[in-house]
């Protein structure tokens, strides 16, 4: 699944698409800067996102054999929680979560209106113009696709249509044919 995949699925939980991308990339934003600055993002049950850092060592270039220094770096991390490794092994059914977040999305309130400033709403705007020039492709190919499935319904009626005529054609042959043999011999 990638990012425009995961906005969809929570589009289709929450009814508006624009607010499900927006929050999307509010939080992977907000999980960078926080990881940046040497903070740990945690999520109960899910995991934590955090910098580690790994210190100087010597590794093996995989092509010659060769030893080679690398140097001390930092790494953005992430651990998996207890739960969300229960549920990938299998040990816990998915079902509990899916119906805490149904519960969650029902529950939803109207968030409340911050101000904003000229460069968000700058940023808003282009976000909304890209989002439209997307949305406006998006419903030509949605037309082209409603257009092709009734051409194709049509076909299929008429083809229904064609092998009824046909298939009433022989009965009517065959009782033509005994009328006919009835009246010769009486």
């Amino acid at each position: 699944m990638n990012k425009a995949e995961f906005v969809d699925r929570i589009a289709a939980r929450t009814g508006d698409r624009a607010a499900a991308k927006e929050v999307v990339d509010v939080a992977i934003d907000e999980i960078q800067r926080a990881v940046v600055k040497g903070e740990k993002v945690s999520f109960a049950g899910f995991g934590v996102f955090e910098k580690r850092a790994r210190a100087a060592r010597m590794a093996r270039n995989p092509r010659t054999g060769e030893a080679v220094k690398v140097k001390k770096t930092v790494v953005p991390a992430f651990r998996p929680g207890t739960g969300f490794k229960e549920l990938v092994t299998g040990k816990r059914k998915a079902a509990k979560s899916a119906s805490a977040a149904k519960k969650t999305a029902a529950k939803k309130t109207a968030p409340a209106k911050k101000a904003t400033t000229k460069k968000t709403a700058a940023k808003k705007t282009a976000r909304a113009a890209s989002t439209a020039s997307r949305s406006t492709a998006t419903s030509r190919v949605a037309a082209k696709k409603t257009a092709a499935k009734k051409t194709v319904a049509k076909k299929a009626s008429t083809a229904k249509k064609a092998v009824r005529k046909t298939a009433a054609k022989p009965a009517a042959k065959k009782t033509a044919a005994k009328k006919t043999t009835k009246r010769g011999r009486s």
